[in-house]
Order: C-alpha cells, then structure tokens, then sequence
C-alpha cells in the first residue's frame, strides 16, 4: 500500500515533468489542446524520420517536399479551431 510520501513524491515528479516538458499537460489541459499537442508532436516526429516522410509520400504519390508542405500547413492548425469557450461569471 502507497503511504502518503510515496503519493507526494510521484506528484512531484509528475509536477517536474509537467514544468520541463510542454507536451506533457497539466491539470487544466483540455481535451483540444491535448490533441493538438499530439498532432504536432506526431508531425515533428515525422519530419525527424526520412524513411516515414518517403512512406507517406509514395502511399500519397507526391513528392517528399509536397508531403513535407502539406504536414507544415496542417501543423498550424491541426485540430481545427479551438472551440468556444463559456464565458465564466
């Protein structure tokens, strides 16, 4: 069974993680801005690996700059717009 020192260490952990990463979240992420951090850490991960880039661009039949193009335009936005958010009173 976890005691209480164990829970505030990995909460902790968790909190340093959160700070030095940006993808990782924090406890007021929402749903859009989670995925949109996932498909841009998707694309970057794409652009990193040559050999996914010539895949994408043979299942697509274009060329490898075409691909890389298209991936940048949809890196701005790549969820959509964000959805409105309720006003708070």
């Amino acid at each position: 069974m976890a005691s209480a020192a164990d829970r505030f260490n990995i909460n902790s952990q968790l909190e340093h993680l959160q700070s030095r990463h940006v993808g990782t979240g924090h406890a007021d992420t929402n749903r859009f801005e989670w995925a949109v951090n996932i498909h841009r850490d998707s694309y970057a991960s794409y652009f990193g690996h040559h050999t996914t880039l010539q895949y994408f661009a043979l299942a697509e039949n274009e060329s490898i700059g075409r691909v890389k193009y298209n991936m940048m335009q949809k890196m701005l936005v790549p969820c959509g717009h964000p959805p409105q958010r309720e006003e708070e009173q």
